[in-house]
């Protein structure tokens, strides 16, 4: 049986030939959005030679735990060690689940290629992700982000707010040096009274926890490991958490990026499957979609 026909017995009640039943024009209208993504998927895989698998996430959703079912269907009909690539739109979100997110592709591709497709954002833990695999296709439109994890902390009238694990670890460190050099500094002495001894352990771990998985990422691709991973935590080289680091800055840290011109037809195809994508998700959704996948999730 293939997808649109459903099989039935008999013949008509007036006597006709038997033929298969199909979708309800309605039926076929109201999704046509979904066929017309998916056909497209269908013709980059033939072009790619390779089993191409979306995660696009609107600007308000966050890589989270729940993600790992989307990706679970995404590999189900793909054979084990064969090409995947990974159509891949983030903010970024919880480092834990990317993480598990990740070893689920490479447990699937086992020695084969593993490519990440950015269409336009992979930030923090997107960026992340992005280190897992073998190759990144970028072009005009792509961005990665330095590799910078936000923790909720709370002000002083107990609003949540998220701030910089690296940045505070950064500035802790400045007036602590500056103590060194000073004892009687006032001013490293009064800044560093409201770092919380608790929170600066903690952030402490965090930030190396993430170093560690940047690291092994990068080493399973024979990369220079602490240099790049060094490179992208660096404050004092991306200004901003939100600075983009663009085709040519991750080439440039030796990162495995393939430059595609956004006038190339292969990227026109991607581009157009994103558009596509974007306008099905909105602010606050995400989509899991391949040539035998579509699920659309409003958060």
């Amino acid at each position: 049986m293939t997808d649109g026909e459903i099989t039935g017995g008999g013949d008509t009640p007036t006597g006709g030939a038997k033929r298969p039943l199909t979708k309800t024009p309605m039926f076929t209208a109201r999704n046509s959005a979904r066929y017309e993504r998916q056909e497209l998927i269908k013709q980059i895989d033939e072009a790619e030679a390779s089993h191409l698998i979306c995660y696009v996430g609107g600007p308000s959703s966050q890589i989270d735990r729940n993600d790992i079912i989307g990706f679970v269907d995404l590999l189900h009909n793909i054979p084990e060690n064969e090409p995947v690539d990974l159509f891949l739109h983030t903010f970024g979100g919880d480092v834990d689940a990317c993480e598990k997110l990740v070893r689920l592709i490479h447990a699937n591709v086992v020695e084969s290629r593993f490519r990440v497709v950015i269409p336009d954002v992979a930030k923090s833990a997107g960026t992340l992700m992005a280190l897992g695999a073998n190759e990144i296709l970028m072009s005009d439109t792509s961005e990665l982000g330095m590799i910078d994890p936000q923790f909720p902390m709370r002000d002083n009238q107990g609003n949540e707010f998220w701030h910089s694990v690296i940045a505070y670890l950064d500035a802790h460190q400045e007036y602590a040096e500056a103590l060194r050099v000073d004892p009687r500094d006032p001013v490293a002495m009064l800044r560093l009274d409201n770092f919380d001894a608790k929170v600066v352990r903690k952030f402490h771990g965090i930030r190396d926890r993430v170093r560690t998985f940047a690291e092994d990422l990068l080493k399973r691709n024979g990369l220079p490991a602490s240099t790049i991973s060094s490179e992208l935590m660096s404050p004092s080289r991306w200004k901003t958490h939100g600075q983009p680091i663009t085709p040519a800055d991750a080439a440039q840290l030796g990162l495995p990026v393939t430059y595609i011109p956004s006038s190339d037809p292969r990227w026109i195809r991607y581009w157009k499957l994103y558009c596509l994508q974007r306008l099905a998700i909105g602010e606050n959704g995400k989509i899991f979609e391949s040539g035998f996948v579509s699920q659309v999730l409003d958060e």
